[in-house]
């Protein structure tokens, strides 16, 4: 039994009776958030029913329960709960799968946080929220803004009296370059929501992928603020790779506590709704042991900061094909012998846009090509919204990430031709909990920090010291806008800012 709704007080998330929660858990990513790109095959729609329903069972709940977890974020695309060319009528059948999954992880005392990762017209520029051309129009046109208010309305009258759920993640990872409109898009949503659900805690997430809140100035009753704490020591070919020495740990550090200041300065919780390494395979990388040993290391500094100062938070992900998750594709199941060939075709190509190595691609092929941007755009003209991205990342996203990896698709889709209901099926059951094999290493993580407490002797000598000096306000850790520098500079001289 829950011990009521959960809320706000001061810092800290606590049930009916006041005990303080500890919220600590995973994701669903890849679950409702995998678009019908697959056409033209017989049974496909019973393939996606089914895909949906193995992805998570009572097996996956009761493997996260015995690692202490007591949360799971369910990744939500709008398109399973509304037809763009029906808007505003809200579709009863995509809930199936949701309340399947917060009824079983209520069995197993396991809150769930209700998550919109895709919404209509994207509410960023990437790829994570199902946009296909790197333009956030979510921003642009109100009724993208009125059909996610009207869907949260919906949502909030199903689960309000829903003990396990913990509440509503309205936004996930918002990029809005004015930043205006994001504040008065809040400001909108979370009343909306209100009139149908007083109790629920609602997640509001920072801008640019959840990362900075420069512009926030007032906090909502009963209300959780989220950041997404990646760290670049985690992924190829980025910042280095992580030695664990003292500048390395700074750097973690001075991420963290950038991130975090605005809830610090009001006394609001903190979620870190995201976070976590992209691993290496011994197929790609000879050095794959090493290299993974020195990003569970991070991962460890990264969850003894988060310990320690007792916040909430859901690592990123679940389920994969072997890329983040605590659990795995086994290399022998039909997904990953039916897919091999297309998989290692995107890894080559660096298509993906998360956990891409071009360190191969680059002399003689992009090295050039950024060459000939940086020449021919005039540095004062260089930035461009997300500021954290450099130019050859905008470069990498309208080439390789949105071009390319369309035109891969119809091959995708190829592989999945003329299978048999039987063939499918068996493809779907890859994703079933008995089908996938555990990341030992990682989960030992989870594992040990997910019931941890600030103050455990367990940390002793293993949390890094903040650099925060009290009163002065934290410089970025990423490229601030031009607006945000000049801030920057008149309150704090001279200026420091890291770029990812």
């Amino acid at each position: 039994m829950s011990s009521g709704i959960l809320r706000t007080k001061g810092s800290s998330i606590v049930d009916a009776n006041g005990n303080v929660v500890l919220l600590r858990g995973t994701a669903l990513g890849g679950w409702m958030l995998m678009e019908n790109f697959m056409n033209g095959f017989p049974g496909q729609w019973s393939f996606f029913d089914k895909f949906l329903e193995y992805f998570f069972t009572e097996k996956d709940a009761e493997f996260l329960a015995s690692l202490g977890i007591n949360s799971l974020r369910l990744p939500l695309n709008y398109h399973h709960f509304e037809d763009d060319m029906n808007p505003m009528v809200i579709k009863e059948e995509g809930f199936k799968h949701v309340d399947r999954v917060v009824k079983i992880c209520a069995k197993y005392n396991i809150y769930t946080i209700l998550d919109l990762h895709a919404a209509p017209g994207g509410q960023s520029q990437d790829w994570h929220c199902d946009n296909p051309t790197g333009y956030a129009a979510f921003w642009d046109h109100k009724h993208f803004q009125d059909r996610v208010i009207n869907l949260w309305q919906f949502i909030a009258k199903r689960y309000k009296s829903n003990t396990w759920v913990a509440g509503y993640n309205l936004l996930n990872e918002p990029a809005d370059q004015q930043w205006s409109r994001l504040l008065a898009f809040y400001d909108r949503i979370v009343p909306a929501v209100r009139e149908i659900d007083p109790d629920h805690i609602l997640w509001l997430e920072g801008n640019t992928f959840s990362m900075d809140f420069y512009d926030f100035s007032t906090v909502f009753p009963n209300t959780v603020y989220a950041v997404h704490d990646y760290c670049g020591f985690g992924f190829p070919n980025r910042i280095g790779r992580y030695k664990g020495e003292p500048e390395q740990d700074v750097y973690i550090r001075k991420m963290y506590d950038r991130k975090v200041e605005f809830m610090k300065k009001h006394n609001v919780p903190i979620w870190n709704g995201e976070f976590g390494p992209i691993y290496e395979r011994l197929e790609t990388n000879a050095d794959w042991e090493e290299q993974n040993e020195e990003r569970y290391k991070m991962l460890d500094k990264q969850m003894s900061i988060y310990t320690a100062e007792g916040i909430s938070w859901n690592i990123w992900s679940y389920k994969d094909i072997n890329v983040m998750g605590m659990t795995h594709l086994s290399p022998a199941s039909a997904w990953m012998r039916l897919l091999a060939p297309i998989l290692e075709k995107k890894r080559a190509l660096a298509v993906d846009s998360w956990a891409y190595d071009d360190a191969h691609l680059q002399p003689g092929l992009f090295e050039p090509l950024h060459q000939w941007f940086a020449d021919n755009v005039p540095e004062k003209y260089s930035k461009k919204y997300p500021w954290q991205w450099r130019m050859h990342m905008h470069v990498f996203r309208g080439i390789r990430g949105i071009t390319m990896a369309e035109y891969m698709i119809p091959e995708w889709a190829d592989y999945f031709k003329d299978l048999s209901y039987e063939q499918l099926d068996e493809l779907a059951a890859s994703w079933k909990f008995e089908n996938c094999v555990g990341r030992q290493r990682l989960n030992e993580s989870p594992a040990l920090y997910a019931t941890m407490k600030p103050g455990d002797a367990r940390l002793e000598g293993k949390v890094i010291p903040s650099t925060v000096v009290e009163g002065k306000e934290e410089e970025g850790v990423f490229e601030l806008s031009p607006s945000e520098k000049l801030k920057s500079q008149q309150a704090n001289a001279p200026e420091a800012v890291v770029v990812l």
